[in-house]
């Protein structure tokens, strides 16, 4: 794969930037030791997002050396025709690291890969339908993102979603294992506690499993957290950074308030009253549109700033961080979401320290997540067990 940077003279269109403030490195503000400048950069010079993934510029100076981005990483979206799949790819298009988006779906997905061509950033946009094209979809990916599967309706759970996502989940990382092992695998698929352990397991079982290179997407917990904090308080957005650890569903979503940046009191009702809006934000978006979807517009810009920190983590970023749903030693389950630092081969390190220091509130709560994280994560594992199991008596 070709170098994602390179270094050149004054003439470069991004230059190197001051050394990030240390604070807000998992919230709105994920702080970035690069800044693009490409006309073509993810959303703008001022969109909110791209926001979130760089650092001010430092002044130019004639003798200092820049940064010059190449658009050379190879995404894959699987479900791009969904209501996740769409927007996100839309906001993938326009990250100035992409030099081809490769959208899938089992169908219309062409009128959606045409529209998103017309957009003039660099990433070439390629369209494949259905199981025969999902290998030549895959093949030399760096990042491969899937939101794939059926979305929440009014009155299902998470849990109810198993039986038909588990099964799609399955398929898709099949082909992953067989066609680009080495990508990074961003999990979006509801019910995250328990895709995740399986897409573990068919990896395992396919030799290729890298424990440091599969991601729940749980980013969307801390987009939550971070704009519901920063209300309460009239705190500036683009400061606040809550660390948000445990799962992706209801009570084992564990905003940690106490470890909120700019430092901030909560009184005991505004601590519980934040963490159960934050833990039912998705039920929020499911019962206000009625029937007409789940939060698929906060989910793809959440998914979009997770694929961007990676694609910056790959292109050699030192100062990557997100809070992310994967293998852990945290505690003892054995898949955590927690902050970690992302590098070029993935997760370099966790870091254990947002759980040091902790409120008795949040003691309290995370003990009580445990079992009901734990009864996923096994659901998952027997559920990969079993389609194994079926597979070898065939």
């Amino acid at each position: 794969m070709a170098s994602s940077a390179t270094i050149s003279s004054v003439g470069a269109q991004a230059a190197l930037v001051s050394k990030p403030r240390n604070h807000g490195i998992s919230g709105l503000k994920a702080s970035s030791s690069i800044s693009f400048e490409l006309g073509s950069s993810f959303l703008g010079k001022t969109g909110s997002l791209r926001a979130s993934v760089t650092t001010r510029v430092a002044p130019k100076a004639k003798s200092a050396a820049r940064i010059l981005p190449e658009a050379s990483y190879k995404v894959a979206v699987l479900g791009a025709a969904g209501g996740i799949g769409q927007p996100l790819g839309l906001l993938i298009k326009m990250s100035p690291l992409v030099s081809e988006l490769r959208l899938y779906d089992i169908a219309n997905v062409k009128g959606v890969a045409a529209d998103l061509s017309h957009c003039n950033t660099p990433s070439q946009v390629m369209d494949f339908t259905g199981p025969a094209e999902l290998a030549s979809c895959l093949k030399g990916v760096d990042v491969v993102v899937i939101p794939a599967g059926v979305p929440r309706k009014p009155g299902m759970t998470r849990d109810d979603l198993f039986n038909i996502n588990a099964g799609i989940v399955k398929s898709l990382i099949e082909a992953v294992a067989d066609n680009c092992p080495g990508a990074f695998i961003h999990i979006i698929s509801n019910p995250v506690n328990s895709t995740v352990p399986i897409a573990a397991e068919i990896l395992k079982k396919k030799g290729v499993y890298n424990p440091k290179k599969l991601f729940g997407v749980s980013t969307l917990d801390v987009v939550r957290a971070n704009t519901f904090v920063a209300q309460k308080k009239g705190l500036k957005l683009i400061d606040v950074d809550v660390p948000v650890v445990g799962g992706h569903a209801g009570i084992t979503i564990l905003p940690l308030l106490s470890k909120t940046r700019p430092s901030v009191t909560f009184t005991d009702e505004e601590t519980e009253q934040l963490t159960k809006r934050i833990q039912n934000a998705g039920t929020e978006v499911v019962e206000a549109k009625a029937g007409a979807g789940s939060a698929t517009l906060s989910m793809a810009y959440a998914a979009a700033r997770f694929v961007e920190s990676s694609l910056r983590a790959l292109a050699g970023d030192p100062d990557v961080y997100e809070c992310t749903y994967v293998q852990s030693e945290l505690t003892e389950l054995p898949f955590f979401a927690s902050r970690v630092k992302l590098g070029k081969n993935g997760v370099e390190s966790i870091i254990s320290s947002d759980l040091e220091g902790i409120t008795e509130y949040e003691a309290s709560a995370l003990e009580a997540l445990k079992p009901e994280l734990k009864a996923s994560i096994e659901k998952g594992i027997e559920f990969a067990h079993k389609q194994q199991g079926a597979a070898a008596s065939v």
